[in-house]
C-alpha cells in the first residue's frame, strides 16, 4: 500500500520542501519523511495538492496521458457569460500549443471558502465571477492563461479537485493520509532479440 496524502496548500506556499524564501515551503506544514508532490500547483494558486512516497503512483496522478480531470474554482475579472466560456470548451490556441476541450461553467462563490491571505485586489467599478474549470493537462499556468485568452483575467485560483480526491473537510494548511494501492510499474521492455543471420545463397549450379 502506498501513503497518499491530500494537502490544502495555501497562497504564497512554494512546492517544494527545501527552503525558498520569503515563500513558506511544504516543510513549513508537512513533517512527514520520503513523500513527494504529485504534480505541482504554482505559488500564487492555493487548493489540492497530493504527496506520495509511490513512485508509480505520482506517476499516474502527474502524468497528462492519464487523463486524470483536476478541477479548478477560478475568481476572474468581470462577468463572463456562457458565450464568453463556448471558446474554452473547444481548445483556445495559446501560442505554444492549444488546449483540449475543457469543461467550463459558471458557479457561484464556492460555499465555505476561506479568505485569501492577502486578499485579492478588487477594482471597484468591475465585478467579479466564479468559473469552474476542469482539465485533463497541466501546462505552466494553463488556467490563467486559458481566462486571460477568452478576456477574463484570473485573479484567484483554487484546485477543488483532482480525480476522486477533495479538499472537502480541509481548512488551508490541514492534511490527511491515505492509504490506497500502488499501480503496478510497467514491465520493463525485453530488448529485440538478435536476427538470425541467413547464409547467402550462391547461383544454382548448372547440373
Amino acid at each position: 500500500m502506498a501513503r497518499l496524502i491530500l494537502l490544502n496548500k495555501p497562497y504564497g506556499v512554494i512546492c517544494q520542501f527545501s527552503p525558498s524564501p520569503p515563500h513558506q515551503s511544504l516543510a513549513d506544514y508537512l513533517d512527514v519523511p520520503d513523500v513527494y508532490p504529485a504534480g505541482r500547483l504554482d505559488t500564487d494558486s492555493e487548493g489540492l495538492l497530493l504527496l506520495t512516497d509511490s513512485g508509480a503512483l505520482q506517476a499516474r496522478i502527474a502524468d497528462p496521458k492519464h487523463k486524470l480531470p483536476k478541477t479548478y474554482w477560478v475568481q476572474v475579472d468581470g462577468a463572463p457569460g456562457d458565450a464568453d466560456l463556448e471558446p474554452l470548451r473547444c481548445g483556445v490556441d495559446l501560442g505554444d500549443f492549444v488546449t483540449k476541450p475543457a469543461q467550463v461553467r459558471v458557479i457561484a462563490e464556492p460555499p465555505g471558502l476561506w479568505p485569501r491571505t492577502p486578499p485579492v485586489r478588487f477594482r471597484a467599478a468591475i465585478p467579479t465571477s466564479w468559473v469552474e474549470i476542469i482539465i485533463a493537462e497541466g501546462k505552466n499556468r494553463q488556467v490563467r492563461r486559458m481566462t486571460a485568452k477568452v478576456g477574463f483575467p484570473t485573479l484567484r485560483l483554487i484546485r477543488a479537485a483532482i480525480g476522486e480526491y477533495t479538499l472537502a473537510g480541509l481548512a488551508p494548511g490541514q492534511w490527511h493520509e491515505l492509504r490506497v494501492a500502488a499501480p503496478k510499474p510497467p514491465a520493463p521492455v525485453a530488448a529485440p532479440g538478435r536476427p538470425k543471420q541467413r547464409g547467402r545463397r550462391g547461383p544454382n549450379k548448372v547440373r
